[in-house]
């Protein structure tokens, strides 16, 4: 099961004079990502790079800024990516001290920081929700927010006319369960719809 962070870790390493500041954080998108490596860039004006990777399912990415290619970003994705790790961003600021690194030392630096930072980093199951709507008569609507209670489902919307149409989300393992619970309490006079539609 992936893990995404609790909070915001920082580790800060120093090699060859240079400054490597590691932070990984949970991060939702690369919307999210981008303006966090924007906000360090301002608040880092002096800094020679700023590093990242995100992984973040279909959003994933990893950015070198301006370090030789490949010797920054992926190996942080590696790492995160090697630790199961879902919905986080890393990012790695370095203030050159003058001392080349190559490649080899360069792919070290940016790995280390991140894992160093991670060491520190509390991981929490990431949880995957179904999402689900469906109508029914009035007369059940009391036990249908029973059996959602008890199945730790969200209660999104509630819409009242002919029928009651609801709109939760619950983790994806406790779907199935739920579902067969409401269809069997409800006698089929519980119908489903596309949670979109």
């Amino acid at each position: 099961m992936p893990h995404s962070l609790a909070a915001p870790v920082q580790h800060e390493l120093l090699i060859k004079k240079s400054r490597f500041i590691a932070c990984v954080e949970p991060c939702a998108d690369r919307a999210a990502a981008l303006a966090r490596v924007a906000a360090l860039r301002a608040q880092h004006p002096g800094a020679a790079h700023v590093c990242w990777a995100l992984m973040a399912g279909g959003q994933s990415a990893a950015n070198d800024d301006g370090e030789p290619g490949g010797t920054a970003g992926r190996p942080m994705l590696e790492v995160l990516r090697h630790q199961d790790l879902e919905g986080v961003l890393a990012t790695v600021v370095r203030y050159f001290g003058g001392v080349k690194l190559g490649a080899g030392g360069l792919v070290r630096a940016y790995t280390d920081a991140v894992a160093q930072a991670l060491l520190g980093a509390e991981k929490v199951p990431q949880l995957r929700l179904s999402r689900l709507r469906c109508t029914l008569p009035y007369a059940l609507e009391g036990l249908v927010r029973r059996e959602l209670e008890l199945h730790g489902a969200q209660l999104l919307a509630v819409q009242h006319g002919a029928l009651v149409e609801m709109s939760l989300s619950l983790p994806e393992q406790a779907a199935g369960a739920l579902l067969a619970r409401l269809n069997e309490a409800g006698q089929g006079r519980i119908g489903w719809l596309r949670p979109d539609a």
